[in-house]
């Protein structure tokens, strides 16, 4: 009977070792399943990095590119700038080197005018004729480049356009009226180059 119980422990033994064993071999098969798959993971996981990257190095690499691009075309921008303002700054110094050219030849004329006049008059009234024929054709050139002469007389004293050099009492003018012109005074179109002074009545 002894014997009987203890094969029967033996048998139970053996069968939870073989038990065990199985249970330890499932188990690390598991284990390598778990590792496998996890490794699988890992490796998906880097693999998704790894595309994130190489995007993100090729949005980098388009932005460098474009950048290149809009700074080389500032570049091209500027230095059509500057050509532009230097080719300005020359015709400006043209403009003001030459702007009385044309003016000068036309007063030139009256000028030779002026002295065949002096030279060819015999007597004092044909240099007056000369001399009076010469100033209004002088006169006719300056208001053809836009000159004109300011207006004083019967007008009230204006310190925007007049030069008041003395004021006086007149019974004949009113307060404030210009009563004469010492020297003229001129505009070229709508700026007074020249201010004419005058003589003011102050009561």
């Amino acid at each position: 009977m002894v014997d009987e119980n203890k094969k029967n422990n033996e048998d139970f033994d053996e069968e939870l070792d073989d038990s065990q064993d199985d249970s330890l071999d499932d188990s690390l098969e598991n284990e390598k399943i778990n590792q496998s798959k996890t490794k699988e993971e890992g490796d998906e996981k880097i693999k998704g990095k790894k595309d994130k990257l190489s995007k993100c190095q090729e949005t980098i690499d388009k932005l460098e590119e474009e950048k290149s691009e809009i700074i080389s075309h500032l570049q091209r921008l500027q230095a059509d700038f500057e050509n532009s303002k230097k080719q300005v700054e020359k015709e400006k110094i043209a403009i003001v080197k030459f702007a009385n050219e044309q003016l000068i030849l036309n007063i030139l004329e009256s000028y030779e005018d002026l002295e065949r006049a002096i030279n060819q008059s015999k007597t004092k009234k044909e240099l007056r004729e000369g001399v009076e024929l010469i100033y209004s054709k002088l006169k006719s050139t300056l208001e053809k480049e836009g000159l004109k002469e300011i207006p004083t007389k019967g007008e009230i004293f204006d310190p925007l356009k007049h030069e008041a050099l003395m004021t006086a009492q007149s019974d004949d003018h009113e307060n404030g009226e210009i009563i004469d012109e010492v020297m003229k005074g001129y505009m070229i179109k709508d700026k007074i180059i020249k201010y004419p002074k005058v003589r003011v009545c102050k009561k």
